[in-house]
């Protein structure tokens, strides 16, 4: 598989590389952050290699990594309608407005005109609603996107970080009022983050939204730096994650046994996992060098097998929240169980001194 090797947004008619380049890491505001060179240098060997798909945000970076997008594309004229640019909105980074971010009107308005300018285009491809208020009313968001879609402003709508609930609420409010439709969630996805398969996952699938996975690596804890077995450097103990638990040391050992197996690098093995799961579209890799981003890109040459992927299904079987184990167990009501007459008690066996129980 290559990056040209395109897959459609969910329902939508866009079409996106497999992993999408995420930009947290552009600039050098934040400590981990790379400076604009190097940016420019993952961005130029990215597209290059046939990539099409950009995720940024408003926050990232203060605003700095999408200006460092923006002065790319005007390095290179007649490149930015090839691509497909995303980026998101919420962050506040105007201090003491109390209109400067969030969902409503004139935040998101203000936000999106402030992105424009930055990424020096005057639309973006999909804008993101990087989290929500319960004070803002979803329909004033979704009519405010359906209305800058309409002004040509942004392409696509998409949710990044809500609870299921609320972005069935936003698809249900936008496909009854015929606005448009939610077309993409993005949410955090790993082999050591999948309580999202409970219920936002299963939300989305049913809308035909397109799934794109953020820290598909953990923040690093699958890239083959930890292991139960392997020093780590004490700059990573004090990290805000701390020190991976006994369970993720399982999922983890796990996953640099495998890479040993096939021969590749954990990091690899771990990618190769999320782009091959059944409702993933894009997956948002991050780079802060080219080193890191062509070790990242060598995962699309990796092909899981049967074996391999069943082993890290089954080390990795998340605990989901209520309803969710209780829906596995009914789906069998559905073709079997107690009757009124005693004749069928496939699900359900009979009491003692209950005969029927129905």
């Amino acid at each position: 598989m290559s990056l040209n090797s395109y897959v459609t947004m969910g329902r939508s008619g866009l079409r996106v590389s497999p992993f999408t380049l995420g930009t947290m890491t552009f600039g050098e505001d934040w400590q981990l952050g790379s400076s604009p060179e190097e940016a420019k240098d993952v961005l130029a060997a990215y597209i290059d290699r046939g990539g099409n798909s950009l995720d940024t945000a408003n926050l990232y970076t203060n605003g700095h990594a999408e200006k460092i997008v923006g002065d790319y594309l005007e390095s290179r004229p007649g490149l930015r309608d090839r691509l497909v640019i995303g980026t998101k909105f919420f962050g506040n980074l105007h201090l003491g407005d109390p209109n400067g971010g969030g969902a409503g009107r004139k935040g998101i308005t203000h936000q999106l005109e402030d992105s424009l300018r930055r990424l020096r285009t005057d639309y973006v491809d999909i804008y993101w609603l990087h989290n929500y208020n319960p004070r803002n009313p979803i329909d004033e968001t979704m009519r405010t996107l359906d209305d800058l879609v309409s002004a040509g402003k942004i392409r696509y709508v998409g949710m990044s970080d809500l609870p299921a609930w609320r972005f069935t609420e936003a698809s249900v409010l936008a496909n009854f009022r015929g606005w448009a439709p939610v077309t993409a969630v993005q949410l955090e996805y790993s082999l050591l983050e999948r309580t999202a398969e409970g219920e936002v996952i299963p939300a989305a699938e049913a809308f035909g939204a397109g799934i794109m996975p953020w820290s598909p690596l953990r923040s690093g804890r699958l890239s083959g730096t930890y292991g139960s077995d392997r020093p780590v450097p004490d700059t990573i103990k004090t990290t805000m994650m701390g020190m991976p638990t006994d369970t993720e040391f399982r999922v983890i050992d796990a996953v640099n046994e495998i890479a040993d197996e096939a021969g590749v690098s954990s990091a690899q093995i771990a990618l190769a996992w999320v782009r091959g799961r059944r409702a993933v579209t894009s997956t948002i890799i991050g780079a802060r060098t080219l080193r890191q981003l062509e070790a990242n890109l060598a995962s699309l040459d990796v092909q899981l097998s049967e074996d391999h992927r069943k082993r890290l299904d089954e080390v990795s079987e998340p605990q989901l929240s209520f309803p969710a184990s209780v829906n596995r167990l009914a789906a069998a009501m559905e073709f079997g169980g107690s009757t009124v007459d005693g004749r069928a008690h496939d699900v359900f066996p009979p009491l003692a001194g209950n005969p029927t129980r129905y």
